[in-house]
């Protein structure tokens, strides 16, 4: 990259995917900062660069107007829902993520829905109903299974996904979901899943990687879905090995041209009859794979820069990163986090040779350090071949050690390739 071209960078977030983007993109050239949003999980990124906190100063644009960022990268969208919001915007700032009518793809999923019918695209059986009422009696009606959604995507959003696999499945969780904000009904169709993370910008979709997301807690697939990805896989893929762009990213063109749509856009989906169909659309890099996609770039700052800018992208690929595989370490209690632990110690034997990132963790006296959450950590490997990746990160996580803490051991040993059973 052009190191004479400014580089000062803000990453908003917290924990282990804050920690790991201040770092990739320090170590390419960037001046960079951090705004804690939440008030846990500062380790990992103070171990990085500045940072502030949420706590400390709750409206961040007095400090950005102060060092105004050449790249802001949000790694969740709580930036969009604060009282500081339309303030933030008004700045201008060259922003990772698109805003307006290109931040409904995410935020609002019966606008993803209908942008689906708009352009051909398929989409499981779903609508928004406003009342638990009205989804049983939509539920009893159609004798279908359905995971139950947010219709407005947040952090604090009173419904997290409930995949309920059989029409008695759906009946019985019904009842528990709060309504407050209405509730998505999104017909089950199976297991299949995968994802495409790629960049829009300057009227064009580059895609990047495939990848594919371990949401339930516990090995074979079991258990309930976490609140984050118990692990994940990527393969470099540009040349949309497995059809997800062609599919269901670029009948999305002229809506991006229409709108001015510009940066990372993810899909999510599930095979199905020979089709793919869309469960969800994200508009950031993605929790587990976006550290994991810088490290493959040769250019991630320039590139990440280009995209918040609007102007046309040159991704460069770094040699003998095709894949990648990324592991959690889980603590006491995870995912039922209403049961909690003791700060119990957390230790490393020996010596890494892959990434990891600290989650909810902090040093103790003596310098120690000790889990003060659910999440402990997350390693990432990088290698040319995919049992290679998958390999080198088991061989890492395994010598993280914290009482009551796990990973799953099935990572790569089902869902891969993309549309398997």
């Amino acid at each position: 990259m052009d190191h004479t071209l400014p580089n000062r960078v803000w990453v908003l977030g917290v924990g282990a995917f804050t920690q790991a983007m201040l770092r990739v993109l320090r170590e390419d050239g960037g001046d960079i900062r951090a705004y804690l949003t939440r008030d846990y999980a500062h380790f990992g990124p103070r171990t990085e660069g500045p940072c502030i906190t949420a706590g400390d100063v709750p409206n961040p644009c007095s400090r950005l107007r102060q060092e105004p960022p050449d790249l802001v990268v949000p790694m969740s969208l709580e930036w969009a829902l604060r009282p500081w919001t339309e303030e933030f915007l008004g700045l201008g700032l060259p922003l990772l993520c698109p805003t307006g009518e290109g931040l409904r793809l995410e935020r609002e999923r019966d606008f993803a829905r209908s942008l689906c019918e708009r352009f051909g695209i398929p989409f499981p059986r779903a609508q928004f109903v406003k009342t638990k009422a009205e989804a049983e009696a939509v539920v009893r009606q159609s004798r279908r299974a359905y995971v139950l959604k947010n219709p407005l995507c947040s952090p604090t959003s009173p419904i997290h996904t409930v995949v309920c696999e059989t029409l008695e499945d759906t009946m019985a969780w019904l009842p528990r979901l709060d309504d407050a904000e209405g509730i998505f009904l999104q017909e089950y169709l199976g297991r299949r899943e995968a994802g495409h993370i790629a960049l829009v910008s300057a009227g064009e979709i580059h895609p990047l990687v495939t990848n594919q997301e371990y949401k339930r807690a516990f090995d074979g697939n079991l258990g309930i879905v976490a609140g984050a990805p118990l692990g994940g896989l990527v393969e470099r893929d540009p040349g949309d090995r497995y059809g997800l762009v062609g599919e269901l990213l670029e009948p999305l063109l002229p809506w991006f041209r229409e709108t001015g749509f510009h940066g990372p856009v993810q899909v999510t989906a599930i095979r199905e009859r020979d089709r793919w169909h869309v469960l969800e659309y994200n508009v950031r890099l993605g929790v587990t794979s976006g550290p994991m996609i810088a490290r493959m770039l040769e250019n991630p700052l320039e590139t990440f820069r280009r995209c918040a800018r609007n102007e046309p992208l040159s991704p460069r690929w770094r040699s003998g990163r095709e894949f990648g595989c990324n592991l959690t370490l889980a603590g006491y209690g995870y995912p039922f986090t209403q049961i909690t632990g003791p700060r119990v110690p957390v230790s490393v034997d020996g010596e890494l040779d892959c990434d990891l990132w600290w989650q909810e963790v902090a040093m103790a006296d003596g310098g120690r350090l000790e889990a003060t959450g659910h999440r402990i950590c997350d390693v990432a490997a990088l290698a040319p071949s995919l049992p290679e990746a998958i390999d080198r990160a088991y061989r890492n996580i395994r010598k993280v050690r914290s009482l009551g803490s796990y990973f799953r051991t099935d990572v790569g040993q089902s869902l891969w390739p993309p549309g398997n059973e």
